[in-house]
């Protein structure tokens, strides 16, 4: 029995943490090569779901500071759920190896057949063994930050994101990066950061390559650079991982406070169409598939009250039947627009619907049975200042 117990909470417990799997392919171009692959905590209990992937060279040290900050952004859901693959590369000279350029400034030797390996036998692997989604970021550090810039060189880079932590370059790099970052016909998301007690030679170029880049005129593509004070060439890692990956996201987080006041209460129209821009927005450039969450409602909610943008409460229930089928969340919306412009027989009705339908968080059936009582005795009098009690508050910092 209590063999039993504990595979059952060993079963359990494993479906809660991200795991890990070593893997070993046999290249064609470079013989045997080791990596660690780390699927997210839900790969297990959702079968259906496809993630976006983190390929990190240097994958012995700098696995760690990433899913760490991976897992702590995705607990508080600020950030999305990835596959790491972190490339063993600390074996004597392999990093230096792999990372192999011509006096040309090009990949040669060694670095070519690494810089094949990856497009030609690893993603192709990867992307069959595990789900993922088709957008991709590369992390380095220092040789392997300036190995990374190659694949910008390409008219159909692979990678969609770069993170290149102070960065060794390759003769030109400081400059070709910037010119095929200008010729992006798809958006890219480019960072760089250095660290002020790096060698001169590293912040120098990073400092001509951050100068040269922001020289682009009209770009599509997304940069950021951070130069840290104080920080070495090691430390600056931990502290540039999660600058670099909430640069990438940056959109993904749930709607905070500031963006309730700063953006969204300033809006004189389109409150729900900037909910709706904003999930459009997210699978157009990563790929994600995702529901709408329910605080974004709530934010938006709030906004139209507040506002007294009754009418867009409508286009809100629609936007919620769509995502949210056979619960309250819709019909909770469209009653309300009717309670708020004072149609109140017809919001008695739609409070009734829930009746039959599935609640969602405080919207019970209850709460809209009670809401329809509240109302009944009451004359139409279309308005737009009618006091009602709602369950909506503005957001929180604190975001469920």
């Amino acid at each position: 029995m209590k063999i039993k117990l504990f595979l059952i909470t060993l079963m359990v417990t494993s479906c809660l943490f991200a795991q890990r799997t070593p893997e070993t392919i046999q290249s064609k171009k470079l013989g045997n090569r080791t990596f660690t692959v780390v699927t997210p905590p839900s790969y297990a209990s959702s079968p259906e779901k496809k993630y976006p992937t983190l390929l990190v060279l240097d994958g012995e040290y700098l696995l760690d500071p990433f899913e760490g900050i991976l897992k702590y952004g995705a607990y508080w859901d600020d950030l999305p759920e990835m596959i790491i693959i972190a490339i063993d590369q600390n074996n004597g000279e392999t990093r230096f190896a792999d990372s192999e350029f011509d006096d040309a400034g090009f990949p040669a030797g060694t670095g070519a057949n690494f810089f094949e390996f990856i497009g030609q036998e690893l993603y192709p692997y990867i992307d069959k063994k595990y789900r993922t989604l088709p957008f991709r970021i590369i992390a380095g550090h220092d040789t392997t930050a300036g190995f990374l810039n190659f694949y910008l060189y390409k008219d159909n880079p692979i990678f969609n994101a770069y993170i290149s932590l102070a960065p060794e370059m390759a003769p030109e790099m400081e400059k070709r990066v910037a010119e095929r970052l200008a010729k992006m016909v798809k958006p890219v998301f480019y960072y760089q950061a250095t660290g002020e007690g790096d060698l001169k030679e590293i912040n120098e170029k990073a400092a001509e390559l951050d100068a040269n880049i922001k020289a682009v005129p009209n770009a599509i593509f997304k940069y950021q650079n951070d130069a840290f004070k104080g920080a070495s060439h090691y430390s600056l890692v931990a502290k540039a991982v999660p600058n670099a990956i909430y640069f990438i996201f940056d959109g993904y987080q749930p709607i905070s406070m500031v963006e309730f006041q700063d953006k969204i209460l300033k809006l004189e129209v389109g409150y729900t169409d900037y909910l709706i821009a904003k999930y459009d927005e997210l699978e157009k450039r990563f790929g994600f598939k995702m529901k709408p969450r329910l605080s974004d409602f709530k934010a938006i909610e709030a906004a139209i009250l507040k506002n007294k943008a009754y009418n867009e409460l409508m286009p809100l229930s629609d936007f919620a039947n769509k995502h949210y089928p056979k619960t309250t969340l819709g019909t909770y919306h469209e009653a309300l627009y009717f309670e708020k412009t004072g149609n109140y027989k017809k919001a008695i009705k739609s409070y009734q619907k829930a009746f039959t339908q599935e609640a969602i968080r405080e919207i019970t059936k209850d709460f809209m049975m009670n809401r329809a009582e509240a109302l009944k005795g009451k004359p139409d009098e279309p308005t737009e200042d009618v006091p009602a009690e709602t369950p909506t508050e503005q957001p929180t910092e604190k975001q469920e």
